[in-house]
């Protein structure tokens, strides 16, 4: 009889008295089959050891191509396989360079090509993947690739998150809690009905609304009967959010500088039962002129690159370089220098302005607040979120001040959200100033002390001019079918606190 065990052939002779022998004496067929069992078992670990070495020679015999044979690689036929290999091996050798690395190779060799393979395999330009290549971002890479999920917000001026549920599950939702740290949010995994059709959608008690944007509202923290300006309100769900904070008391000003994105915030804010707020179409810039120090806070949720929100518009890979993000760099300045001159520094509740983007670049973010940070008399404190992931106080050329570290980021491979910065600005005077002097600095200086001599001057002069002098002409409305250009100032001439019941 011939038996295969593992491979090998046991042949057995039928004729064997196998019934002689004591019962404690082993049987031929079991002392072979034994000596077999070992003699496989010994082959396996040998064979498992060459696999293990030979996995230790591929890995450390990598060998960097030459940029014009990957240009070569990339014209013809690019094989995607092939280049996240690539990419594999360069993050593996960059992670222990000293030890990895082509004696021949430097370190910009490695970085080059993977900047061209990762441009190559996720669709980036050349700039935005080159300003983002820190690790962290390598990751995020892969997860704009995916969707984020579809989250609604309760309205809190209407229902409650755990009623909202129940009427939703009842309509066959599948839905859940977004995340422990909001009380409003509910995430929608799938749904038999459409989620913008349902009758409690129609009535008013949940919007559509992304979990990133709810924490620049969080941040702000509104109060009762404030005054608070939403700078870039459009689509309306940031003011709604305020207003259910705020129990429809006080005055929020919904402003955008787009007037067919206005008549989306006017639509839901009718749909949400909001009774506090004044939709404006006025560029953010020119409030400081027509609310001159008006708000005790203000919300900036600037316009931005939307790099952190890339799954939603993939154009944008490939449609923003350095022109643009310096041009979006130079509007955000503008608009947050606006932002903090229209909030009253002697606000008994506030004085706070809160800016966000949807963008993950150092220069749309922790740029932007440094700099108003050197122009106005202002500081960083704490958000009031108890998660997220520091800003930078230094990034590659970047050194930016100690307090940076107080704003938050979020990304989307941690958070499970877009790409999201938010930082919490406290205005410290209503006087505006040239130059800050830095905090470390304690000696004072001859522009200083000459800056405060002009700003008394100037105070002085106009108290000389205001005696006796007639008030100034308010500009004469201008009216364009429905429309009032100059209805802003005309709110000037209404008392506070007739605001709520004219609107």
């Amino acid at each position: 009889l011939e038996l295969d065990i593992n491979g090998f052939l046991l042949q057995i002779d039928l004729n064997d008295d196998f019934s002689s022998g004591s019962d404690s004496e082993e049987l031929e067929i079991e002392k072979k089959s034994k000596k077999l069992l070992k003699k496989s078992n010994e082959n396996k670990i040998l064979a498992d050891e060459e696999e293990v070495q030979l996995n230790v020679i591929d890995s450390s015999a990598f060998a960097l191509p030459s940029l014009e044979e990957v240009e070569q690689e990339l014209k013809v036929a690019p094989n995607l396989e092939i280049i996240k290999q690539r990419i594999t091996d360069v993050m593996q050798v960059l992670g222990d360079f000293n030890k990895l690395r082509d004696p021949n190779r430097s370190r910009d060799d490695y970085m080059t090509m993977l900047l061209k393979d990762l441009c190559a395999c996720y669709g980036y330009n050349e700039y935005l993947m080159g300003n983002s290549m820190p690790n962290i971002y390598f990751k995020i890479l892969c997860t704009n690739e995916e969707s984020r999920p579809v989250v609604i917000r309760s309205n809190a001026l209407k229902t409650r998150r755990g009623e909202l549920a129940k009427a939703l599950i009842n309509r066959g939702m599948n839905v859940d809690p977004a995340a422990e740290w909001t009380k409003v949010g509910l995430i929608v995994y799938d749904t038999q009905v459409p989620i913008g059709a349902t009758p409690e959608y129609l009535a008013g008690h949940y919007i559509i609304q992304g979990l990133s944007s709810f924490l620049p509202v969080m941040a702000l923290a509104p109060q009762p009967n404030e005054r608070i300006l939403d700078m870039c309100a459009a689509p309306g769900g940031k003011t709604s959010y305020i207003s259910a904070l705020m129990k429809n008391t006080g005055i929020v000003f919904s402003n955008d500088v787009n007037i067919v994105r206005c008549r989306a915030v006017i639509g839901n804010l009718h749909r949400l039962g909001v009774i506090n707020a004044v939709v404006s179409n006025l560029d953010g810039r020119e409030f400081p002129k027509a609310f001159p120090q008006s708000f005790d806070r203000v919300l900036l949720d600037a316009p931005c690159s939307g790099t952190g929100v890339i799954w939603k518009d993939g154009s944008v890979k490939t449609s923003r370089d350095s022109q643009d993000v310096q041009r979006t760099h130079t509007l955000q300045r503008e608009l947050i220098l606006a932002a903090i001159d229209s909030i009253n520094a002697s606000s008994k509740t506030g004085g706070y302005l809160v800016y966000s983007t949807c963008s993950v670049l150092v220069e749309e973010n922790e740029a932007v607040v440094d700099y108003v940070l050197r122009k106005r008399h202002c500081k960083l404190v704490p958000t009031g979120l108890d998660f997220g992931v520091e800003g930078f106080a230094k990034y590659r050329e970047y050194r930016f001040h100690p307090s940076l570290k107080l704003t938050r980021r979020y990304y989307p491979h941690v958070h499970n959200m877009d790409g999201f910065f938010v930082a919490k600005i406290k205005k410290l005077s209503n006087i505006k100033s040239a130059k800050v002097i830095p905090e470390d600095n304690n000696e004072p200086s001859d522009e200083k002390e000459s800056a405060d001599k002009k700003v008394v001057e100037k105070k002085k002069k106009k108290g000389d001019k205001k005696k006796g002098m007639p008030p100034k002409k308010k500009p004469k409305l201008e009216r364009k079918g429905d429309e009032v250009k100059g209805f802003y100032y005309f709110l000037l001439d209404i008392p506070y606190k007739y605001f709520c019941t004219f609107f």
